[in-house]
C-alpha cells in the first residue's frame, strides 16, 4: 500500500443555471438535507454521513463542475501534499489555510491535470448524523464521482502520480479499447473514475444507500416522481455494486448505488474487464441494454469553466 494522504472523498460542488429547480430536486425527491444557504448557494447534506455536506449548488449562469473535495488525514498532511504539488509543479489556486464553508476545517485548492478545481481539506468539524432506518430510502452517503476526460491514460497518471489514487479495474472492449478506469485512495473500490470522454466534464456522482432494499425503493420513488431514468436497475461486474442513473434538472446524471466492492489491497490484482459482454455492464440482466444513447448522456455537457491547463 501507498503511503497515501488522501482519505476520502467529501463533496461534490455544482454550478447551475436553474438553481431553484436543482434546489428542489436534490433536496427533495433524491434525498439530501439542505443545511445551509446564502445568497444563492447551498450546502445539501447525506443524512447518514458526518460529512457537513455532500452536494454544494452555486446559482450561476452557465452550468459547470466547481469542485471535487477530497479529505486528508491531518492539517499536516495537507501541508504536505500542498508542498508535494508544488514541487511537482502542479498550479495551486490558494495556499493551505482556514476554510470558511460549513465546518470549518483547513484546506486548499488546485487545478488537476485537466484543469478541474480539487480541494483538499482536514479538520472538518463531523456533522451531527445518524443511523438511516430500515426501509428509509434516502442517501447514507456520497460513494463516487466519476469524471469525463478527453485523454483517459494521462489523467490516470496524473492522479496516480500527484494524489496516491491506485487503478482498482479497467474496462475496456475490441472495439473501443479502454473507456473507463476505477481508482482508489481506501479500501472501497473506487471513491473516483475515470471515463474516456469527447470532452472534459463531469461524468456522474454516486450515492451510497442503505441496503438493497432501499437502494430498490429510492430508486422506485425517483422514477415515480418524474425524474428521467437513463440505465438501471441492475448490478455491475467491476465494483460489484448496484446502480440507477438518472439525470438531475440540468442534465448531470446522479446515481443510486449500494455495497461497493471493498477490497484487501496487498493481494489486489486489477482486472481488465470486456464491457461488450453483457454480465460486465449488469451481472443481474435486469437494467436496459447499455447503449449509444445512454453512453452519450454521461459525456455530458462540455464544461467550459475548466481552466485549461498545460501538461503535467
Amino acid at each position: 500500500m501507498s503511503n497515501r494522504l488522501l482519505t476520502h472523498l467529501r463533496h461534490v460542488d455544482l454550478a447551475v443555471p436553474d438553481y431553484d429547480k436543482q434546489l428542489d430536486f436534490y433536496a427533495g425527491v433524491w434525498g439530501l438535507t439542505k443545511v445551509a444557504e446564502d445568497s444563492g448557494i447551498s450546502f445539501l447534506a447525506a443524512e447518514g454521513s458526518p460529512e457537513q455536506y455532500v452536494v454544494r449548488l452555486r446559482k450561476a449562469d452557465e452550468k459547470r463542475l466547481d469542485l471535487v473535495s477530497y479529505g486528508a488525514g491531518s492539517s499536516a498532511d495537507v501541508d504536505a501534499l500542498a508542498e508535494q504539488l508544488l514541487s511537482q509543479g502542479v498550479q495551486l489556486i490558494s495556499q493551505p489555510g482556514k476554510a470558511d464553508t460549513p465546518g470549518g476545517g483547513y484546506g486548499f485548492r488546485f487545478f488537476d491535470g485537466d484543469g478541474r478545481t480539487i480541494e483538499v481539506s482536514a479538520d472538518v468539524e463531523a456533522r451531527q448524523h445518524r443511523r438511516i432506518e430500515e426501509k428509509e430510502a434516502i442517501p447514507v452517503r456520497l460513494s463516487h464521482v466519476v469524471l469525463n476526460s478527453p485523454d483517459l491514460n494521462r489523467t490516470r497518471q496524473w492522479y496516480e502520480t500527484h494524489l496516491g489514487f491506485r487503478l482498482s479495474d479497467t474496462l475496456s472492449s475490441p472495439h473501443m479499447g479502454e473507456v473507463m478506469h476505477f481508482m482508489r485512495i481506501s479500501n472501497q473500490h473506487h471513491s473516483m473514475a475515470i471515463a474516456q470522454g469527447p470532452h472534459t466534464s463531469l461524468h456522474h456522482v454516486s450515492f451510497e444507500m442503505r441496503g438493497l432494499d432501499e437502494y430498490m425503493r429510492g430508486s422506485g420513488r425517483v422514477m415515480r416522481a418524474g425524474v428521467r431514468k437513463i440505465w438501471g436497475p441492475g448490478r455491475h461486474m467491476a465494483g460489484d455494486n448496484t446502480f440507477t442513473y438518472f439525470l438531475d434538472p440540468h442534465g448531470n446524471t446522479v446515481e443510486y448505488t449500494t455495497e461497493l466492492e471493498e477490497l484487501d489491497e496487498d493481494t489486489w490484482h486489477p482486472h481488465v474487464y470486456d464491457f461488450s459482454q453483457p454480465e460486465v455492464t449488469d451481472q443481474w440482466g435486469t437494467a436496459n441494454p447499455m447503449n449509444e444513447l445512454v453512453a452519450k448522456e454521461s459525456f455530458n455537457d462540455v464544461d467550459r469553466g475548466v481552466f485549461v491547463a498545460p501538461p503535467v
